[in-house]
């Protein structure tokens, strides 16, 4: 911590500083909770931040400062109020800045909420300090400065004796410990989660940060917790089942832990959004393949239903990402059936019963366990079928009701998600390039559903191994160029992607399991598995701003149209042979490896958003 005597000399310790390091600016008379002082100075997340009296930049963040330092100096000359920059490290700080002088805190701890205020219409006049006036300064040059909501936190620069006294009686009404245990637990979480784990998680949260632990930490124990728990299924025992079911619950627990630790300590990572924005699924997805083990040692082979469910979760998740992606900058984007659904909120008790409908990430794990210890795979799988069947049809006929009501005009930056969701391959891209765009409303999302059914239709009822498979597969090859062929900007194109992911993993799915080929449904889930990281990997990275997996990729493992027709040739080549189970484990892994290696490459590198995603309550 480096004391400057005015604006001048702040300027000059300012330039001393290495530039890739953080700094800040605290106004001495800064009185306040530590925990307001940290939301403003210590989130990793935002290039620049600011409270009243205290402003923080970035190494990205920090020629803009420079520039609006100087600007400020020479308006408010020598003299003014005494500003306080503190060098910080590379990475953002874990634990709140040193009280400084003259500064009043409470606790001795705090933690950001992770949501902005809107800013003030003239942010320099609620804060003339030197600090606010460089946070106006910034934001007049173009440089966005996160202001963090502070609720009933206390962060002030008293002009006089009495705004002092009223600041200082505010420190002392308001606990900000208590304040940022309840800011550590998700504010929209599932019922099953905020009234059976958030409760008494968040303290497990607060011990892991004063010994140390981190929420990636945290997050693979969590994972190592699951796979235990998967590995208890396999064993195909009443009491392998029992201790799954507990062990299942534990590793939930550890996941709310992580998400919860992060938001208490500030601890966002690249790393940690790769972790959180994977780890259930295959938390989930291993569980899933481990009851199947369990059950074929039991004498009952259920891998057409543990792939099923996986199938079913997974078009589940693309129906409500592809939808968000369409919608959440929408122009004009109104809707009678919106409205309906934001005056339900308003009544308690529906807001929980429509969370409970969805069968949340809470809810069906606990389902899970509780099935697992006490009845059979085979119930479990079917429960799942039946549960997450039902959420699919409540949430996705929402979905088309909003769409077909809703007055929007998709923008660029959505039609461009849309298409880096369909995962489409250098085959739909050659007809895409060569086809007239299909004009109509609805022509877009008519055309991918009809390429869907041909596909899955001939999987279904023509004689396994068929030609005409790969015929049907061919078909589907031009409906789905035709489909992307002109930006997805209409209605319902967001059901584009969805479709494409349901014909593709049914495909393989009815294929594998109508082959009567030994261990080729293990094989089919395992390819599947691959190719759904994939896709999950690609919805994270567009929430992250950062866009698509690079196009070579998706080149490289062929798509989504170009992997369902290389599985119908695998079919009607290798009709009567094992080779089909090798087939299908080869290109599971080479699909996987090229993925994995790709996806950790990005997400350790400098271009990976530093967020904590909070995901979906699926």
């Amino acid at each position: 911590m480096l004391t400057a005597v005015d604006a001048g000399d702040a300027a000059a310790l300012l330039a001393a500083v290495p530039a890739g390091r953080r700094v800040a600016l605290v106004d001495p008379r800064f009185v306040g909770h530590l925990h307001a002082l940290r939301l403003g100075l210590t989130d990793p997340r935002f290039p620049a931040a600011a409270v009243p009296g205290a402003l923080t930049a970035q190494a990205e963040a920090r020629p803009a400062l420079v520039r609006a330092l100087q600007r400020t100096t020479a308006a408010v000359g020598a003299g003014a109020p005494t500003a306080v920059p503190e060098a910080g490290a590379e990475t953002a700080p874990q634990t709140a800045a040193e009280p400084r002088a003259g500064q009043t805190t409470g606790q001795t701890t705090g933690q950001a909420t992770g949501q902005t205020a809107a800013p003030a219409a003239d942010p320099a006049a609620d804060d003339p300090t030197l600090p606010g006036r460089i946070a106006a300064a910034l934001e007049a040059e173009g440089t966005p400065v996160h202001r963090p909501a502070l609720g009933s936190l206390v962060a002030a620069v008293p002009a006089d004796a009495e705004q002092e006294a009223a600041a200082v009686a505010g420190l002392t009404s308001v606990d900000d410990e208590a304040v940022r245990l309840r800011s550590a637990v998700k504010a929209h979480d599932g019922f099953f989660t905020t009234f059976c784990i958030s409760p008494y998680s968040r303290y497990i949260a607060r011990w892991c940060a004063r010994r140390g632990l981190t929420p990636n930490q945290v997050t693979t124990a969590s994972l190592v917790t699951a796979l235990v728990a998967a590995g208890a299924a396999a064993t195909g025992t009443r009491g392998g089942y029992i201790a799954a079911g507990l062990l299942l619950l534990v590793s939930f627990v550890l996941d709310c832990t992580d998400g919860q630790l992060a938001r208490y300590s500030l601890q966002y990572s690249t790393m940690g959004a790769w972790l959180d924005a994977t780890f259930d699924r295959a938390k989930e997805y291993a569980f899933y393949a481990g009851l199947a083990i369990g059950a074929v040692r039991g004498g009952d082979d259920v891998w057409t239903l543990a792939l099923g469910a996986m199938v079913l979760q997974a078009c589940r998740h693309v129906v409500d990402f592809s939808f968000n992606e369409a919608n959440h900058d929408a122009v004009a984007n109104t809707s009678p059936t919106a409205a309906l659904s934001n005056k339900l909120d308003s009544v308690g008790w529906t807001v929980w019963a429509r969370r409970m409908i969805v069968l949340p990430i809470g809810e069906r794990w606990a389902m899970i366990a509780v099935l697992t210890a006490l009845t059979t795979p085979r119930i479990v799988f079917y429960a799942l079928l039946v549960g997450c069947s039902l959420a699919a049809c409540y949430t996705t006929a929402g979905r088309l009701l909003r769409s077909l009501t809703r007055k929007a005009r998709r923008t660029d930056r959505a039609a461009q998600a849309l298409a880096d969701l369909a995962d489409s391959g250098p085959l739909a891209q050659a007809v895409a390039a060569v086809a007239p765009g299909l004009r109509g409303a609805f022509t877009v999302p008519a055309a991918a559903l009809l390429g869907a059914l041909v596909m899955i239709g001939s999987a279904l009822f023509l004689p396994y191994g068929s030609w005409l498979t790969v015929a049907a597969a061919g078909v589907y090859v031009l409906l789905s160029g035709l489909a992307v062929a002109r930006p997805l900007k209409g209605a319902l194109d967001w059901l584009v992607p969805p479709v494409f992911r349901a014909a593709e993993y049914v495909t393989i799915l009815v294929l594998a399991a109508r082959s009567d080929v030994p261990h080729a449904v293990p094989a089919a889930f395992g390819l599947v598995s691959a190719v759904a990281y994939h896709h999950y990997d690609t919805v994270y990275r567009i929430r992250g701003g950062t866009g698509a997996p690079p196009g070579w990729l998706v080149r490289t493992i062929g798509g989504h149209e170009g992997r369902t027709a290389l599985v119908a040739v695998l079919a009607a080549v290798l009709t009567h042979a094992s080779g089909f189970t090798t087939a299908l484990t080869a290109l599971a892994v080479a699909v996987a490896l090229v993925v994995l290696v790709e996806s950790i490459r990005f997400w350790v590198s400098s271009s990976a958003p530093a967020v904590h995603d909070e995901g979906e309550l699926a």
